[in-house]
């Protein structure tokens, strides 16, 4: 490791930077340097602008635009301590697309398809409990709480732990793949016992539980934590209780959920049909 990464990595280090945003600010810089073939230290802020420039020429994601950017002012702003011209460049507006949902028939239909003990314990306490990905692969057998039924987030995103509510069936899975399985670490391993279920791992084991289901959505895992939330908000569950469960920060983010409701949607009359039989020509001939 170069004595600048090390640098970059202890910065981010003392900012309480979670490690996947230390992973992907260090690929970001990598990548600029691989692009000119020189140490990024080397490179002046017009090539800086004119590498994201290429980025937007190329149409990357908005979201991968801005972690890049964010990254470059990260790295040349704090590690290398120069003025950084980058702040003037504005993030992209991400567009605001409303997130999928499965119906309550399609989540039984997923859960029907996936097969292995592991998965239809982790794909369950997903929904369940309305984990991310990062979440449900951390959890630990002492995170269970049998006694008083929830389920302890340990750190979960912004570094902030959480109580979730521990479903009876879902314990009873939990038990059924604790006697199989006897994890130690964490309660979903790969192929070493004493590491978490790598990620991508779960990624795409959710794409082919989903194919196997004959979903035709376009199902993730966090599809799942969205699913928890609507179905909540589709019982009557209030909007705060949704939040504390799902570790959002805004309530404008739970909000969103008012949007993706379809049970409430369709349950909320059209001012069309509050108006008189005369207004909308329904009188007989």
């Amino acid at each position: 490791m170069t004595p600048l990464r090390q640098r970059m990595l202890q910065d981010m280090q003392m900012r309480n930077l979670s490690p996947h945003t230390q992973e992907a600010y260090v690929r970001a810089v990598a990548k600029l340097a691989g692009y000119y073939r020189t140490s990024p230290d080397r490179i002046d802020p017009e090539q800086v602008r004119a590498f994201l420039v290429r980025l937007v020429g190329r149409q990357v994601s908005h979201s991968l635009f801005n972690q890049t950017r964010c990254a470059l002012v990260f790295f040349y702003g704090v590690t290398l301590g120069r003025d950084c011209p980058l702040d003037r460049i504005a993030c992209q507006k991400q567009p605001k697309r409303l997130p999928v949902v499965l119906s309550q028939a399609e989540i039984a239909q997923f859960l029907a398809a996936t097969g292995r003990l592991k998965y239809r314990a982790l794909f369950m306490a997903v929904y369940a409990a309305g984990l991310r990905v990062s979440e449900v692969v951390a959890l630990r057998a002492q995170d269970i709480d049998s006694q008083r039924m929830v389920l302890h987030v340990c750190q979960g995103k912004g570094k902030k732990d959480r109580y979730v509510m521990l479903s009876p069936k879902l314990l009873g899975v939990l038990r059924d793949y604790y006697r199989a399985f006897r994890p130690t670490a964490t309660l979903f391993f790969g192929r070493d016992k004493g590491r978490p279920l790598d990620r991508g791992t779960v990624w795409r084991a959710c794409r082919a539980i989903a194919r196997r289901a004959g979903l035709a959505k376009r199902v993730t895992v966090h599809t799942l934590r969205h699913s928890f939330a609507t179905h909540l908000l589709e019982a009557g569950v209030d909007l705060r209780t949704i939040q504390a469960l799902l570790g959002h920060r805004s309530l404008r983010t739970t909000a969103l959920y008012t949007y993706v409701s379809p049970e409430r949607v369709a349950a909320t009359p059209s001012p069309l049909d509050l108006l008189g039989a005369a207004a909308t020509g329904s009188q007989g001939a």
